[in-house]
């Protein structure tokens, strides 16, 4: 593993996704492994960590994370902008090689039998909290997150530092028909005593 890849306490992950950024959404289920780009995921509670994510009936990687019952949640940088762009508008159904060809590398940490994403700033590993209904309806899956790590060029001490990172560290915001954002300015709130 990358030593810049550095384990974040749980009672901080929810930070690693509390900025709204485009996520990529990995799991492995019967020897196959995907990738999927998504914008919609929050943070849902602290302790134990939680989040949330939608997962369109029509992917592969939810029919993955349903059989697995666990999946990996990243935070792609603005070096990763083709590849979070290709692996979120093309289906592994349709183009069985899709991870290749958006440039993919996975890697797997010591002890954690799942698809990580290499060059993302941020991981969170999840273990699904079945809600049949929820995920039925409105296809939204709870993961309880047991382990985080991030990249201590861009995240430290429980922090984002954008401001001091390469701008090719700073994270993704999808908007719409292939139209991203990066991550802007630090601005910090002076609290009056």
């Amino acid at each position: 593993m990358n030593p810049h890849i550095l384990p974040v306490p749980l009672e901080k992950a929810y930070r690693l996704i509390n900025h709204g950024p485009a996520i990529l959404v990995s799991a492995r289920h019967a020897g196959m492994d995907d990738v999927m780009a998504a914008s919609w995921a929050c943070a849902l509670d602290f302790s134990p960590p939680k989040l949330t994510v939608v997962l369109d009936k029509a992917t592969r990687t939810r029919a993955l994370v349903e059989g697995a019952g666990r999946f990996v949640i990243q935070v792609p940088t603005a070096a990763q902008l083709q590849l979070t762009h290709v692996v979120g508008t093309h289906s592994l159904a349709e183009l069985p090689d899709k991870l290749s060809r958006a440039g993919v590398t996975l890697f797997d940490p010591e002890g954690h039998d799942l698809p990580f994403v290499d060059g993302c700033s941020a991981w969170l590993e999840c273990r699904l909290v079945p809600e049949p209904h929820n995920q039925a309806t409105y296809d939204l899956f709870i993961g309880e997150v047991v382990a985080a790590w991030a990249d201590e060029r861009v995240f430290r001490d429980g922090h984002w530092h954008f401001e001091d990172a390469d701008p090719s560290w700073r994270s993704l915001h999808y908007i719409a028909g292939g139209q991203f954002y990066a991550i802007g300015e630090s601005l910090k709130v002076q609290v009056e005593n």
